[in-house]
């Protein structure tokens, strides 16, 4: 094993590397990474040739307890991208420590990625923003959550990373032509984070609005963060699944987000499939 130091999950990752280096042996090496939220885990039937790797078969690997999340890597090509796909992730909530939260997107950085995807469920706090909208994440707010990068610096990027850029704003550009060729309609917004797993209250949502957030979800920049330290770039998707606490008469339940999501899943392949063949 790679020297390293016993910092606990820093260590993890080169088992859990060198676990994997060995059931991908001879295959190749993936250099696009997706993350599928809630709703969109039957878009890796796309993916040709596909090696699965379920995430209890990994040392020390973190698995997810929520419904609607698989938990396994999918190796295979989407189109002519060798890709690494995450069928669900896991979440802060669940009562892991941030780093185990990132574990998994470390761990495709180590792989050699150098993009990365990541989709989500929000709720839509901007009031253009409905339930089945697609919004392109151009920045995000952390500050509710604890950083990833907090602790030991991880070897794979600075002490002190820059995050102006963390939506690579190159790859925002890409995923508006990519929606404009297949026909689906985008939206742009800021993605803030909460811990959960609670939502939201109203007065949360009206200091998250006037602190410029547009949508609200349990996950991803944390994941974004890491994948940015680790110099990997970076887009992010996000499914309206309902409008924000306090914003419709509506009541809030993790039924009724899967359900959007599914609903809108048709369209978010679509814009995903285009994404990632002009990527």
């Amino acid at each position: 094993m790679t020297e390293v130091s016993k910092n606990t999950v820093f260590y993890e990752i080169e088992r859990a590397y060198e676990y994997l280096q060995e059931k991908l042996s001879g295959r190749e090496k993936p250099i696009l990474g997706l993350v599928l939220g809630s709703g969109l885990g039957d878009f890796a039937e796309n993916i040709t040739d596909p090696f699965v790797v379920s995430y209890s078969d990994i040392p020390d690997f973190p698995t997810s307890s929520v419904e609607g999340h698989k938990g396994c890597f999918i190796f295979g090509r989407i189109g002519e991208v060798p890709v690494v796909c995450m069928q669900g992730r896991v979440h802060y909530y669940e009562g892991y420590t941030m780093q185990k939260v990132v574990m998994p997107v470390r761990l495709m950085c180590k792989l050699g990625i150098e993009k990365l995807i990541l989709t989500n469920a929000s709720g839509g706090i901007r009031d253009d923003l409905d339930p089945g909208d697609l919004m392109i994440i151009t920045d995000q707010i952390t500050s509710f959550v604890p950083s990833p990068l907090i602790g030991p610096n991880y070897e794979a990027g600075p002490r002190f990373p820059d995050m102006s850029n963390v939506y690579d704003t190159d790859l925002v550009e890409k995923i508006k032509a990519a929606a404009s060729d297949c026909g689906v309609e985008v939206k742009a917004g800021v993605y803030l984070q909460t811990t959960g797993p609670n939502y939201e209250t109203p007065a949360e949502i009206r200091l998250y609005k006037a602190l410029g957030a547009d949508a609200v979800g349990m996950s991803t920049t944390v994941e974004a963060m890491a994948a940015v330290h680790a110099g990997v770039k970076v887009a992010g998707i996000s499914c309206i699944t309902n409008k924000a606490a306090g914003l419709s008469d509506t009541h809030l339940s993790h039924e009724d987000v899967q359900s959007t999501a599914d609903k809108a899943k048709a369209g978010f392949t679509k814009l995903l499939l285009k994404t990632i063949e002009i990527i």
